[in-house]
């Protein structure tokens, strides 16, 4: 058992996956001998050479470009968008080509690459540095999409990722890089790929939430268990494939159900959570699914951001809004929290 921080629990899944198989390749911006704006890559260069782990230009498509010829290749790429909106220029090659080449050759084809993107705010980054695009990834067939809450889901999430024969989208919160763990990275607890966990077991309502805003989720549980309000908290996990069994089980078990993310709350991830739960979960519900999300704005100036990402006391005023009082005759549509 070791502390270790996500950053660093990222760093050693693809250090131990490089070792293990020659085919991983890592390159993108500043990946090479600097290690990555947040030192993901940190002495991956030094210790595996710059024919692994390289620096390429400034050129997002041309980097997923590239990684699509190499998996086609036989290889198993992982690249890194230095930031979440610097992908977009990446989009049209992962829209029209990483997502569809297994369908497009009948199979014939996988695609065994990985796109890890750092998204979400909370680090006083400014415009085009604190995005949360999650919702354009998930809405795309043919690509996973998958973002740790923990160290230790960091590490085994990453592997998984890069074991995967189809593209997995690998969304790193940013402002969890430095959030450390106890943990054996060697002795593997962590749910299979694809699936959601209960990371907090309670009663009242179900909190389902996914990467960044899981601790907030969390807090606001812990606050909520003070004032005598018993809250479960789902961690997702991964958007794509989504794990309808473990969420719809945890509301049905609650009766209630508020989503949490950072991104806007319009057409978000969110917005499909709701359904999913609503059409699965419609004869356990005693009040409607709430959101609690960012709001339909561009990402504000860092001054800001306190106000605009999804905190503890905007988290306990949608679940007061979920009608504790079970008789028909009071239920009535609380609307979106966000």
């Amino acid at each position: 058992m070791a502390t270790v921080t996500m950053a660093q629990a990222l760093n050693t899944a693809l250090r131990d996956t490089m070792r293990e198989d020659e085919r991983v390749l890592v390159f993108g911006e500043d990946v090479g001998p600097l290690g990555g704006v947040f030192r993901i890559t940190d002495g991956l260069t030094r210790d595996f050479g710059d024919q692994r782990c390289f620096d390429t230009p400034l050129a997002e498509a041309g980097i997923v470009g590239l990684a699509v010829g190499m998996a086609m290749g036989g290889f198993r790429p992982v690249v890194e968008m230095q930031f979440d909106a610097f992908a977009y220029p990446a989009f049209e090659q992962i829209a029209s080509h990483v997502a569809k080449l297994r369908n497009r050759t009948r199979g014939q084809l996988t695609l065994p690459l990985v796109i890890r993107i750092p998204y979400a705010g909370g680090i006083g980054g400014v415009e085009h540095h604190c995005d949360s695009s999650e919702a354009y990834y998930a809405h795309t067939p043919g690509l996973k999409v998958v973002t740790p809450a923990t160290a230790e889901d960091a590490y085994w999430l990453l592997r998984d990722a890069i074991a995967d024969p189809d593209p997995v989208v690998f969304m790193e919160p940013k402002r969890l890089y430095w959030a450390k763990q106890d943990t054996d990275l060697l002795t593997r607890v962590a749910a299979p790929f694809g699936s959601a966990v209960v990371r907090r077991s309670g009663t009242d309502a179900t909190l389902v939430a996914y990467g960044p805003s899981v601790p907030v989720a969390l807090e606001a549980a812990e606050a909520a268990a003070a004032e005598g309000r018993s809250l479960e908290v789902v961690d997702l996990r991964s958007l794509v494939p989504f794990d309808d069994e473990t969420v719809v089980a945890s509301v049905r078990r609650t009766g209630r159900c508020v989503v949490i993310h950072e991104a806007q709350g319009f057409a978000g991830v969110g917005g499909e959570i709701a359904a999913r739960v609503q059409e699965r979960c419609f004869h356990s519900l005693a009040a409607p699914v709430l959101r609690v999300t960012g709001f339909d704005i561009p990402y504000p100036p860092p001054k800001l951001e306190h106000a605009h990402l999804p905190g503890v006391d905007r988290i306990l005023d949608a679940v007061d809004r979920l009608q504790f009082d079970d008789a028909p005759d009071t239920l009535h549509l609380a609307g979106e929290a966000s």
